[in-house]
């Protein structure tokens, strides 16, 4: 998988990355399956992949310096989270019809920082570095402080990429008629589904 991979080495740290990643994912559909009942009155599939994906994104960071437990937790409170940030973002206007920036990009904050609240030195000497765990408030200080890091500098290289988009190609926005018609035919020439149709 995609955390013990990055291990580079069969060692007795792989075991662990894959356990605690596949707690965080189980954490996150269960945050988002519970969450998502109470707010819409059933169980939403999508939300409960996107809690899935965002358990997993919670963990990422903290694969290593999270407890079985903890790692379970931090995927749970993802899944939460994931469930009211989509909603947000609907409810603002936002289009993220993939909730990829609430996955990602919310949920991607809260794994960088969890490991401030509650990670360990699991690979070292096992001391704790979280603020709740009597590690003190420096980690969780470094964690919010590469957090912001990344989010700003993702702003700014974003704003600069869609700048250039913008000046040699005439925007990255596709055209009203464009985007109600779908864009399979005005990029493609052609509808990829014949006959699916949508309300509005």
């Amino acid at each position: 998988g995609f955390n013990p991979g990055s291990q580079l080495a069969m060692d007795q740290w792989v075991p662990y990355v894959a356990v605690t990643t596949t707690l965080g994912a189980a954490g996150g559909a269960i945050g988002a399956t519970v969450i998502s009942t109470i707010t819409s009155k059933k169980p939403d599939l999508t939300m409960i992949i996107n809690g899935i994906l965002a358990g997993l994104v919670s963990v990422t960071a903290g694969c290593g310096n999270l407890t079985l437990p903890g790692s379970w937790v931090a995927g749970l409170v993802g899944g939460i989270i994931v469930v009211f940030s989509v909603s947000a973002l609907d409810a603002s206007g936002i289009d993220d019809p993939v909730g990829a920036f609430s996955v990602h990009g919310v949920c991607g904050v809260w794994g960088t920082v969890v490991i401030g609240l509650w990670g360990f030195d699991v690979q070292g000497d096992g001391s704790p570095l979280g603020l709740l765990v009597g590690g003190g408030i420096e980690q969780l200080g470094i964690q919010a402080l590469g957090a912001g890091a990344y989010a700003i500098w993702t702003i700014v290289t974003c704003f600069v990429a869609w700048k250039i988009i913008g000046a040699l190609f005439g925007g990255i926005r596709v055209t009203e008629q464009e985007e109600t018609e779908g864009l399979d035919i005005g990029e493609h020439g052609m509808e990829a589904y014949a006959g699916f149709s949508t309300t509005n």
